[in-house]
This record gives C-alpha cells, structure tokens and sequence, in this order.
C-alpha cells in the first residue's frame, strides 16, 4: 500500500497535483497595486512561491520552470478585505441562521468568541471571494453582558476547512441606538458599565489569587480573562457607535484606560476627525451610509470616508450601515466594491478607496504583517481584474488566496446552469431523485 501511495502521489505531482504549490507561479505584464495608495508598477512580474510573495519588479524575468499567467497589462492588487461583516457566520440572516452571531443568555459577554462558530462551507464565502475578497473581519452583534458584544475573527476566505486568520482580532462593544435597552435604557449606563468593566479586569489580572469578590463585581472570570489583551493593548476594542458624542466617550475612554479603539460605523465620525486623527482611533464605515436612520445618525453624509481620510483618519469599508448591513454577508464582496465607487465619488481617491480595502483594514486588524499588500514575504493573496475592481462594471479573472488559484464558481453558477431552459430535458442528477 506505502509502494502505491508513493506511485500515486509521484503521478499527482506530474500532473500538478497536491505538490504543484510548491511551484513557481509568475504573473507577468501586470499593472500591480504593490502598495496600495502608492502608483502601481507598469509591466510588473509577481512571483509566487510555497504561498506567498517571493519577488516583485518590473520585467523581471520568471525563473525556469515557473507557470506563467499572462495579466496582459491588466490591473493586479492585493486581494480585498471586507473590514466588518458577518461572513462565515451567516448565511441569509433568517432567524435561525442568524443566531451564531450573538448569544442572548449565559455567562459569556466580553468572552463571547465567533471563531468557533465559523462555517468553511458558508456559500456567501465564495460569492465574496468571486469579487476579490481574500480576507475579512467577522464581527459578533451581541452577548449577554452589554455593551460587550463579543470577540471577533479575521477570514482568510480560501477553499478548505481552514479559514481562521486570526481569532480574537477585537472585543466588541456597542454603544447607542437600540442597544440602549440591553444597558437599562441609557448609553450613559453602557459608559459606565464599560469603564467599570476595565477597572474590574485591572484588579483581576492584579489579583493574586486571580478571584473576585462576587458581590462586588460585574465581571465573571472569563470576561475578565478576555479584556486583559485589551488593556495590554494588544487587542483593541472595536466600538460600534455613531453619534459624535459616543465617538466622544471612545476617545476618552481611549485617553483615560490607555487602550485602543477601533470605532465601527462612525456616521458622524466627519465632525470630530482631528481628534480622532490625533488620538490615532481608525474607523470602519459604511459609505452607504447617507440617510438618518435613527436620531444617532443625524449627521450623515456622504463624503465621511474623504473629511475623515484627508485629516489622516486610518479608514477601512464594511457594510455596517442599517440599510445595507443584508450585505454583511450576502453579496459582501460586489456591494463593498460599490461602496466604495460610491466614496470616491464623493471625494476620496482612487488610491485611498484601494487602501481602505487592503492595507486600512490589515493595520486595523493586526493583520499587517502577513496581509494588505504584495510585499515579498506576505501572503500570496491577489486579483487580476478585468476593467476597474472599484467600479461593479468590472470583475476578476483570477483571485490567489496564499498562493492558490481559486475557483471562481458559485452556487449561482451551478444552480443557474441546472436550470437554465437549455437544460430542461436532460436527466436528473442522482442527488435529485
């Protein structure tokens, strides 16, 4: 049996089997976004190797033996990353489908980690992925200790059981809006209890017989075990608000704790952009984001992403807006494109719309190191486009998720071709009967 499977894998590697990674794959004459925001560079070669990035330059030359893919002088940039979504959680947030993202009851709040609920087989994973998102950030929308909603998870969207990045990438908060109810009906009760919260988690990681005193105390141990990382400020505190008070109360709670923030939504993010620029608070906005869906969201306006960018605002997209968050997971590939035409037709340019796809949400998300551009070394995570990636009219003809080429087709493309009228009379798969 050792002797056949040694043969079969020996026939597998000639015919570019479970081995072929390992080799050398060159895009050629690529128009390549190596560092998004920066010019791209004209007749690029990129070369792929064991997964990631081996070299990038202009007419270099592949080395002998490398699969060659012809861009034709098409666009190439590093796959997109959908900064706030609910991939790999839900599917069509029907009732019961949408359950994974929060837990109403038990003694989970801060602790509250999506990564164990992640689907590989999650079908809006490869809708996404046929529009050239590579990555992404699963966010929870609730636990049951407000105004905790949870930990999130960093997506890797390749094809496989493997599609963890990075778990535990945010402890989310939110503050405001109709999560006021959860908090006694006032988001000066979320405030406080948030601060409390972190007083609470100071003295249990100080404690030396690491208990707290029940009657005291708000906190069980699990949640307090999860804020440490925020208050070590490895972790940051991913908090969903939208009114320019609420953003207020996040940059000094940022200040007085000394931890770090990440706003989600924002809306009115535009009238308090020196602070958060000068206090380093990035922010994850919805561009769709136009209408005052609630009394929080009066201010909203669509040139957000330019006034907060051109004061030096980190940005990245996610579709967190009310109106358009259906497509945190349904089409968050095709409508996060369309979000972000939509910012730059409202002022932001080209170059930071692709930043805020790629490296913003890398940065925000501490996922810098492996993932947001085509630097050697990095992930092999890329598109090649034909026509513009930021404008719905274009799409990709090749999407690498570290290094291995994806397939492009979808439940869609399946279903459609079963039922297409050209179809009608063939016989019925085995599945079907």
């Amino acid at each position: 049996m050792i002797r056949v499977a040694a043969l079969a894998l020996a026939l597998a590697t000639l015919a570019g089997g479970p081995v072929a990674r390992a080799q050398t794959t060159a895009i050629v004459h690529a128009r390549a976004y190596v560092h998004p925001g920066a010019p791209p560079l004209a007749d690029a070669t990129i070369l792929i190797e064991a997964g990631r990035i081996k070299a990038v330059g202009a007419g270099l030359a592949p080395p002998a033996g490398a699969a060659i893919v012809d861009a034709k002088g098409a666009i190439v940039t590093p796959g997109l990353m959908n900064a706030a979504s609910q991939l790999g959680v839900v599917e069509v947030s029907s009732t019961d489908d949408g359950a994974d993202r929060a837990v109403k009851s038990g003694p989970l709040g801060a602790a509250f980690d999506i990564q164990y609920a992640l689907n590989p087989n999650s079908e809006p994973l490869r809708v996404a992925r046929f529009d050239g998102v590579t990555r992404a950030a699963s966010l929870p929308t609730g636990s049951a200790s407000a105004p905790f909603t949870g930990q999130g998870a960093a997506l890797r969207l390749s094809e496989g059981p493997d599609i963890l990045d990075r778990a535990r990438i945010a402890v989310g908060v939110e503050v405001g809006g109709p999560s006021d109810a959860s908090a006694g009906g006032s988001r000066a009760a979320q405030w406080q209890t948030l601060r409390n919260a972190l007083d609470e988690a100071r003295a249990y990681r100080a404690a030396s017989d690491r208990s707290l005193t029940p009657r005291d105390q708000i906190l069980n141990h699990l949640d307090a075990q999860a804020l440490a990382p925020v208050l070590d400020g490895r972790t940051p505190l991913a908090i969903a608000a939208n009114r320019e008070s609420d953003i207020r109360q996040a940059i000094a709670l940022a200040r007085d704790e000394r931890v770090r923030v990440v706003i989600v939504g924002g809306v009115e993010a535009w009238r308090v952009a020196d602070e958060l620029a000068a206090a380093n608070i990035p922010v994850v906005l919805d561009p769709f984001a136009n209408l005052a869906y609630s009394l929080d969201a009066i201010g909203a306006r669509l040139d957000n992403a330019a006034r907060l960018r051109k004061t030096g605002v980190t940005i990245a997209f996610g579709l967190v807006d009310p109106l358009s968050s259906i497509y945190e997971s349904y089409l968050a590939g095709e409508t996060l494109r369309e979000a972000a035409g939509l910012a730059i037709a409202n002022g932001l340019t080209w170059d930071q719309a692709l930043e805020a796809l790629t490296t913003g949400p890398a940065r925000i998300w501490g996922l810098a190191d492996h993932y947001g551009d085509l630097t050697p070394g990095h992930d092999a995570d890329l598109v090649i486009w034909q026509g513009d990636p930021l404008d719905v009219s274009g799409w990709p003809t090749a999407v690498y998720v570290r290094g291995a080429r994806a397939t492009l087709r979808t439940r869609q493309d399946e279903l459609g071709k079963r039922y297409a009228p050209s179809h009608a009379d063939d016989a019925w798969p085995s599945d079907y009967r």
